[in-house]
């Protein structure tokens, strides 16, 4: 069973109640309650603030993604990152066959894995544009896919996301920590 960080602070409320019931007096068990509420409604106080900030920090983020992707990407710089990410299928993502789909994905994910780290929010954006021409390659193919091949592709495409996300996450908590310093 899970405790959510809320029911902790009642559970042990009501522990102490128990706990302090046969030895005290309506007015002592009381007190101990309202000690009790006291610190929970301040643990929701905090939680309320922490949860507020996030979300600010997050508009902005979001502001400055939309604000940089609206302008465009060089096109020299796209083919240097799908050289990078594709490897072997660098230059052929229009003519890949479905035979070489789940491949090309699963060079895409790996280059993404190893070079993440190092990458600007640009990069990622170099990156997502190569994803979107091999996710738009799979539509023109999708009929002749074998269903395993799809599946594992699907797979893939999951990952690709999930790095993305996992970026996202770590630009809007450093976001939110850097608010926080500078309050």
């Amino acid at each position: 069973m899970r405790l959510s960080l809320l029911s902790l602070p009642a559970c042990l409320a009501a522990a102490s109640l128990f706990l302090t019931s046969c030895d005290s007096t309506p007015r002592e068990r009381q007190a101990a309650v309202k000690d009790e509420l006291n610190e929970l409604d301040t643990l929701a106080r905090k939680g309320t603030r922490k949860i507020a900030n996030l979300g600010k920090a997050a508009a902005r983020v979001n502001a400055a993604n939309r604000r940089r992707r609206d302008s465009p990407l060089d096109p020299r710089q796209e083919i240097a990152m799908e050289s990078q990410l594709m490897g072997p299928y660098s230059g052929q993502i229009d003519n890949l066959t479905p035979a070489d789909l789940p491949a090309a994905y699963a060079q895409l994910v790996r280059s993404a894995r190893a070079q993440r780290s190092t990458w600007s929010e640009r990069d990622w954006d170099y990156a997502r544009a190569v994803y979107k021409r091999l996710n738009d390659q799979v539509k023109q193919i999708r009929m002749d896919l074998p269903a395993r091949d799809e599946v594992r592709i699907r797979a893939r495409q999951a990952e690709f996301v999930a790095l993305q996300a996992g970026h996202t996450a770590k630009e809007i908590g450093e976001a939110a920590r850097d608010d926080k310093a500078a309050d």
